[in-house]
């Protein structure tokens, strides 16, 4: 028994991603998850219920509160052969397990020929009212270490199948889970063995006026705000990244030099972004083919307020997205 639902069924973003723990862990003995409270309790946010009952407390382990403790007992297990998935309770204490990850982990192949294959997940971002603990998106702390892979999907069928290629992969892969998406967004799963590929991109909307590259909660607004603005007839193609690293640069380049006209949207902060990032390999490469500045909507640089009007005030949102494709065309 599982608590997988039946296929053909629409599921949230949430329960694609359970579902793929599930069947991965059903597949391959060797994967097996740890965290806070994930056994009994479910999780926090319910990713792991019934984990326990289905597979027993050997390969749902609930741990001490040490992010640092709990990623090096995954490592050390990613070097004999199994396959840890590990959980944050909220990816903003990912920072309590940075040293092991990027002084250890990330370097582990590289340094002595280990193998980690271990997946390091939880929920992120903000749109939820919980303050400056519970809503950071740390991606771009982690984009620069090499060996890491990072993930960060915005459909509940790319949750499902890019959490199977994690789980699968042969290096450590961070994998942000929006929590403001856990239960708002559906998909009816596709049939058969649904994996993503890691590093690839998806064109979430066909354009030619300008191009928007985002990820994860943003692709909505984005979407939302490409909506409005073809009434105004202006035409937005909508990129969503779904990987972060490795970054889908072709799919990048490709969308620029289709529009001329490029908009970074993400909900990390402005300053260290990835939209920096994005905005110097894009001058490097498609310089002539750029008919106006690469543009950033983005957070504020300042940690997220808890109150809802001064969230939403730092947060992007659909009017600012609207506004800066607006200041595109007109360039």
């Amino acid at each position: 028994m599982s608590n997988a639902p039946e296929a053909g069924t629409e599921i949230t973003y949430l329960e694609a991603i359970r579902e793929a723990l599930f069947e991965e862990m059903a597949r391959d003995e060797n994967v097996f998850c740890l965290g806070e409270d994930i056994g009994a309790f479910g999780g926090a946010f319910k990713v792991t219920e019934g984990l326990l009952a289905r597979f027993g407390e050997r390969r749902v382990i609930d741990s001490p509160i040490s992010e640092i403790a709990i990623v090096g007992a995954a490592a050390g297990a990613a070097h004999m052969g199994m396959r840890p998935v590990v959980e944050m309770q909220f990816i903003d204490f990912i920072a309590n397990a940075y040293d092991m990850l990027t002084n250890y982990v990330a370097t582990a192949r590289y340094r002595a020929f280990l193998p980690c294959p271990m997946v390091v997940r939880g929920p992120s971002g903000g749109y939820v009212r919980g303050g400056p603990f519970h809503s950071q998106n740390p991606e771009a702390g982690f984009l620069h270490t090499p060996g890491l892979k990072i993930v960060y999907p915005a459909t509940a069928a790319d949750a499902k199948g890019l959490m199977k290629s994690a789980i699968r992969d042969d290096d450590c892969v961070l994998f942000f889970e929006h929590k403001y998406l856990y239960r708002r967004v559906k998909d009816v799963m596709p049939a058969g063995d649904h994996v993503v590929p890691i590093g690839k991109a998806r064109v979430a909307r066909e354009g030619s006026d300008v191009s928007i590259v985002t990820y994860a909660s943003t692709v909505w607004k984005s979407l939302e705000a490409a909506e409005q603005l073809a009434a105004e007839g202006i035409s937005v193609e909508v990129l969503d990244l779904r990987t972060l690293a490795p970054m889908d640069e072709e799919a990048i380049f490709q969308t620029v030099k289709k529009t001329n006209r490029l908009l970074i949207v993400h909900e990390d902060t402005r300053t260290g972004g990835i939209a920096g990032e994005i905005t110097a390999r894009v001058s490097e490469t498609c310089f002539e083919w750029l008919d106006a500045p690469i543009l950033r909507v983005t957070a504020a640089d300042i940690p997220l307020p808890y109150a809802p009007p001064l969230e939403d005030y730092v947060l992007p949102q659909t009017a600012d997205i609207v506004r800066a494709v607006r200041r595109l065309v007109a360039y």
